[in-house]
C-alpha cells in the first residue's frame, strides 16, 4: 500500500484504525496559498485535529462513542507550496488511492483554504455539491488566478455537478449573475432556515459531496479564518440541516476548510472539531 503525498501528524485521541478497514478517513490539506486576507489556513488540519482533545468521544446526541467508530488518518497532504492546482492534483491522486484501498470509506478533508474542496469532489465525482459558506466563490478567476479560493464554487459547477450554497452574504453582481446562468440556487444568511434548506436539497440528485466553508458560521464563533463575514448562521442550525441531509441522501464525502490561526485551543478550531465529531456521529447512526 502506497499512500500519495502525505505525512504523518497530531491524530485524534481515540484509537485509530487502518485504511482498509476504516469507514471514515481523515486527509489534512494545510494549504495556505491564495489566502487574501487572513492568513493561516495552512495550520488548519493540526488545529482543528488538537481541538479534538477538548471533545468527548460520546456524542449525547446519538448515543454513539466515536472510540468504537473505525476512523483512519493518513495525515497531511505535503502541498506544493504557493500553487494551488500542483497541490490539487495532489490531494485528487491520494483521495483516488484512498477509494482503491477501500471503496466503502467516506473521506473527510481538514483544510486548509476552500480552493482545497475541489480535489475531493474531482476524485469522488459526486452528482450534487452542498456547501455552507459566507462566500458565493463563483468567480472565475481572483487576483489572475482561476484557482484561488474565491473560485471554487465556480470550478466545481464547471464539472456538471449541481452546486446548492447555504449560509451566504458576500459576492459580487457577476457572480449572482453567473449562479443564475448556471443554475446553481444559494440561500442568504438573513433568509437561513432549516424549511428553505430542505426545499433547495430535496430534489438534488445523488451522491452528495458535503462542505463547510468555516466562516458561515457567525463570527464570533470563528474569529479565525482568511476571510471572515459578520452575520453568520448558528452551528445548530448548521447541524440540524446536516442532520436531514445525512439522513434524506447518500452523502460520499465531506470537509471542513478555511480554519485558520496561530494558537492551539483557537475558538475557530474547537467549532470545527465539534462540527466534525458531529458529522462522523451522524454518518455512523
Amino acid at each position: 500500500m502506497e499512500l500519495l503525498y502525505t505525512y504523518e501528524t497530531l491524530k485524534l485521541e481515540f484509537p485509530m484504525s487502518n485504511i482498509e478497514e476504516a469507514n471514515f478517513v481523515i486527509l489534512g490539506i494545510p494549504f495556505d496559498g491564495t489566502t487574501s486576507y487572513k492568513p493561516g489556513t495552512r495550520f488548519g488540519p493540526t488545529l482543528i485535529r488538537q481541538a479534538t482533545l477538548n471533545l468527548e468521544s460520546y456524542i449525547l446526541d446519538y448515543d454513539i462513542d466515536l472510540t468504537e467508530v473505525k476512523i483512519a488518518d493518513v495525515g497531511d497532504l505535503a502541498i506544493v507550496a504557493g500553487n494551488p492546482l500542483e497541490t490539487i492534483k495532489r490531494g485528487i491522486e491520494t483521495i483516488e488511492e484512498i477509494k482503491k484501498i477501500n471503496p466503502k470509506a467516506v473521506p473527510i478533508v481538514l483544510g486548509g483554504e476552500h480552493s482545497m474542496t475541489f480535489a475531493p469532489v474531482k476524485a469522488l465525482k459526486p452528482k450534487s455539491y452542498v456547501v455552507f459558506d459566507a462566500h458565493l466563490d463563483l468567480r472565475e478567476s481572483y487576483e489572475d488566478n482561476p484557482w484561488n479560493h474565491a473560485c471554487v464554487a465556480r470550478r466545481i459547477s464547471e464539472l456538471r455537478v449541481k452546486v446548492a450554497e447555504f449560509g451566504i452574504r458576500s459576492g459580487t453582481k457577476e457572480e449572482v449573475e453567473y449562479a443564475k446562468k448556471a443554475g446553481i440556487t444559494w440561500v442568504h444568511a438573513r433568509e437561513y432556515t432549516l424549511e428553505k434548506f430542505i426545499e433547495v436539497v430535496k430534489d438534488l440528485p445523488e451522491p452528495v459531496y458535503v462542505s463547510v466553508d468555516i466562516d458561515v458560521f457567525d463570527l464570533s464563533m470563528v474569529p479565525s479564518t482568511g476571510t471572515p463575514e459578520a452575520g453568520g448562521l448558528r452551528f445548530w442550525e448548521v447541524v440540524e440541516a446536516l442532520e436531514w441531509l445525512v439522513k434524506n441522501k447518500e452523502v460520499i464525502g465531506f470537509d471542513i476548510m478555511e480554519v485558520a490561526g496561530m494558537e492551539l485551543g483557537d475558538i475557530t478550531a474547537l467549532t470545527a472539531a465539534k462540527l466534525l465529531f458531529y458529522m462522523i456521529g451522524m454518518l455512523s447512526k
